[in-house]
């Protein structure tokens, strides 16, 4: 399936709800170092609740180890100054879906890495600054899910 990417994730409900995301959806999670909060944070099994053990997550101890785990594959890198959309993108299993810190966003020289393919944006309304991190990463899942028919879903052919 997909691959959701946090680049240093800040706070522990986000990554709680994107392990959610994951066993759910059949995407791997990967976590870039640092991290702000311990693995073992309390709110982060609270947010996760027991899907920990059903997702497939990767903790990687900087971008350069991340990318060597993603190999060849294409990384979309989500940014609010990003000038296209989520929907426009031709998802492919296996791409990687890259997010940056809750605070900051993806630093330019992350979002702008040789490495990636593509800088990609989620549509709000004028004057907002931010949309939530697992809200971000669940929106354009779906979409990449969608994509594809929601292969492997319960209930589908």
């Amino acid at each position: 399936m997909f691959r959701i990417a946090f680049y240093q994730p800040e706070i522990p409900p986000n990554t709680g709800n994107a392990i959610r995301l994951a066993a759910n959806t059949g995407c791997e999670l990967h976590l870039i170092e640092p991290l702000g909060f311990s693995l073992a944070a309390k709110q982060l099994k609270r947010a996760g609740l027991d899907y920990h053990e059903l997702a497939t997550t990767h903790v990687h101890a900087d971008f350069d180890a991340a990318l060597t785990a993603f190999g060849d594959a294409t990384i979309y890198a989500f940014a609010t100054r990003a000038s296209r959309c989520y929907a426009d993108i031709a998802y492919q299993p296996g791409d990687v879906l890259l997010f940056g810190p809750e605070s900051v966003g993806l630093p330019d020289e992350i979002a702008h890495a040789d490495t990636i393919t593509d800088r990609v944006t989620l549509p709000m309304a004028p004057g907002s600054r931010s949309l939530n991190l697992a809200n971000s990463a669940s929106i354009v899942v779906y979409e990449a899910w969608r994509q594809h028919g929601f292969a492997g879903a319960a209930g589908t052919a």
